[in-house]
């Protein structure tokens, strides 16, 4: 650049959608602002190549304590850096319309695409009360004498013949489609709801045997486009449909494995109508907000029930803290009466989601973002409303072997030498942080999952740029391929079993799975089978159920993706059994008879012991009273 105030806005932070740190004069702000107020200042791009250039998208500076942002700009072309030509509209020099405001961006294009390859952006008006500062994306293809195939080789891309490009709606559901008809064995595509706007949350199943719940196999899914305008993981999630059909025909055994013993789930689109707004306007200029929302402008990770201070408000009032509920905590009334969903409290695709986790009992999830990259663990939400504050769940070391796993496998995270994305350098931390120690998110989907469900969800921003372009879709596809399905394989780690009934061995729905040290119970599903993810180690389980006796059994976990069975088998209290056979009009067998009459006897011993007590302590204190009354008296005289 021509000249710059300070490193924290040097050219190096003059790219499109750059983010900010909080602090005024921090080393990263959010733009390149020139030092001077004139209209000599320019910003210098080196296309490196020979390049076809055909505009120029601009930006202010990203600031929440100034407003800068240029007005407009002439455009300067050079094959040397030395000489330099004004670009022209016919007889004049061109003169580019620039922002209004700090964070729209706009395009310019040039008159006629022009062969470079360096290109400054000379500003010539400013916003009156700002200075000279923008961001900008350059527009161009590279151009020189090499034939196709060395430039294909020279470019990094993905062997796999899969389709890489932003799909929409309509082009989403010909994909989805498609790779049903190709494998339609093992895929099944179903629907959870509606958007605001009518349009449909697909979902694609990815099973030996898709369309229903066996027992034992644990439930995954990936989630993708809760914001709708950070549209890398949506590409994602269809090219590992693709993926996934294509390599199970190969009989790739690693994917067999998966899809047998999986019950996969892949929702590429959450927000569908925020998707829609952003694609209209492309990859560029669509913005950083742009699409984000909802159609009625709810953000929806804020939009679950925020059942993290609940239950930390219950611990505080409890007088054991032991009792309190830690998962399943039930969503409270307010959320589920219409008049949420009337007045734009409660989004209806944040509705149909919900519904969706109760209907399978899912085990591990990931949900998939986009502007930064780091891999993010619950809880999201902080104790008392801090900005910033690690707060670990029960599982915490669990939680950062899950984003330790995707972090270390994703070719562009794991990267030492990387640029940080924005302000803040997540490799410090290994590119994994606690959700609170980032920023609160109350309301997270991550968190509702955990103490909703069974569920275990992290969150994945997948890459700097929101709306990558197409041509990055492929290397993107590489950079998180291995990631994507090492991760699915972690839903195999821990312990997993039935809890049966010991006299008819059908399976118990809702027992509750507590694991010594872990406070943070799961609970067996409608078939009675359960998952527990846990860390390799020796651990004392106990399960119980209403109606029944519970049970504990010592269960080891190995270092091996293979989950450790242990199995239950509960027995029924004689109350259950009376209760049952006396809905039912039976007889009472008489070993059932024998045994209430000798738990009659024991809480009758057990109550005549408790009165004998309470009888001998009530004694002891007339005795010391009397004695010490009559002293007191003796005193007196």
């Amino acid at each position: 650049a021509s000249s710059y105030q300070r490193m924290g806005l040097g050219p190096h932070r003059g790219r499109l959608n750059i983010q900010s740190g909080i602090g005024d004069g921090d080393l990263y702000d959010g733009a390149w602002c020139a030092q001077y107020k004139d209209r000599h200042q320019w910003l210098e791009v080196d296309a490196i190549h020979l390049t076809l250039f055909t505009g120029v998208i601009l930006q202010g500076r990203n600031s929440i304590w100034s407003w800068d942002w240029v007005h407009t700009y002439k455009v300067q072309l050079s094959n040397d850096s030395v000489s330099w030509e004004t670009c022209m509209n016919g007889t004049e020099e061109a003169i580019f319309e620039g922002n209004q405001n700090p964070e729209t961006p706009v395009l310019g294009l040039l008159p006629v695409p022009t062969a470079a390859r360096f290109l400054r952006i000379n500003p010539q008006t400013w916003y009156v009360n700002g200075t000279v500062c923008l961001r900008a994306e350059i527009l161009g293809c590279r151009v020189d004498g090499r034939l196709q195939d060395e430039a294909n080789a020279e470019e990094p891309g993905s062997e796999d013949a899969l389709d890489f490009r932003q799909h929409n709606y309509k082009e989403m559901r010909k994909l989805m489609k498609a790779v049903t008809e190709k494998c339609p064995d093992i895929t099944r595509i179903y629907t959870i709801g509606k958007s605001y706007l009518g349009l449909k949350l697909y979902v694609m199943e990815i099973s030996d045997n898709p369309g229903k719940h066996e027992l034992g196999e644990p439930e995954f899914r990936y989630v993708a486009g809760m914001h709708g305008n950070e549209a890398l993981g949506r590409e994602l999630v269809l090219n590992l449909m693709q993926y996934l059909c294509r390599e199970y025909k190969k009989g790739n055994q690693r994917i067999v494995r998966l899809v047998t013993e999986t019950r996969i789930h892949l929702l590429p689109s959450m927000n569908p109508d925020g998707y829609e707004e952003a694609y209209e306007k492309g990859s560029e200029l669509a913005g950083w907000a742009e699409g984000r929302y909802n159609f009625e402008g709810i953000d929806l990770n804020h939009n679950f029930p925020d059942l993290n201070n609940i239950m930390w408000d219950t611990q505080e009032m409890a007088a054991d803290k032991s009792k309190v509920p830690n998962h399943y905590i039930p969503i409270p009334e307010y959320y589920t009466q219409e008049d949420c969903l009337k007045n734009a409290i409660v989004a209806p695709v944040t509705r149909a989601v919900i519904n969706w986790m109760q209907d399978i009992p899912f085990v591990l999830s990931a949900n998939l973002h986009g502007g930064e990259l780091v891999v993010t663990y619950p809880y999201d939400c902080t104790r008392d409303w801090a900005p910033q504050e690690d707060t670990p769940t029960a599982d915490n070391a669990f939680f950062r072997w899950l984003a330790t796993v995707y972090a270390s496998t994703n070719l562009v995270m794991s990267n030492p030498n990387r640029r940080i994305c924005h302000y803040e350098d997540f490799q410090a931390h290994n590119n994994i942080i606690n959700g609170g120690a980032w920023h609160t998110v109350p309301g997270s989907m991550n968190d509702f999952s955990y103490l909703h469900n069974n569920c275990f969800e992290v969150t994945v921003e997948l890459s700097c740029d929101k709306f990558p372009h197409v041509s990055e879709l492929p290397i993107e596809w590489e950079n998180n391929k291995e990631s994507l399905l090492i991760y699915m394989e972690q839903v195999h780690r821990g312990i997993k079993g039935v809890v049966r009934d010991k006299t008819t061995k059908q399976g118990i729905e809702d027992a509750i799975v507590r694991v010594e040290d872990h406070e943070h119970d799961i609970r067996s599903a409608a078939d009675g089978d359960y998952w527990r993810l846990l860390n390799p180690g020796d651990y004392k389980v106990m399960v119980w159920a209403q109606g029944y006796y519970p049970s504990m059994r010592r269960c080891r976990v190995g270092r091996e993706p293979h989950a450790t069975i242990c199995d239950f088998g509960l027995t029924k209290t004689p109350t259950q059994r009376l209760n049952e056979i006396q809905t039912k009009g039976g007889k009472i067998p008489q070993d059932l008879q024998l045994r209430l009459r000798a738990l009659r006897l024991r809480m009758l011993r057990a109550s005549t012991k408790v009165l004998n007590q309470r009888r001998e302590r009530l004694q002891r204190a007339r005795r010391a009273w009397s004695s010490g009354g009559q002293r007191a008296f003796s005193t007196r005289r």
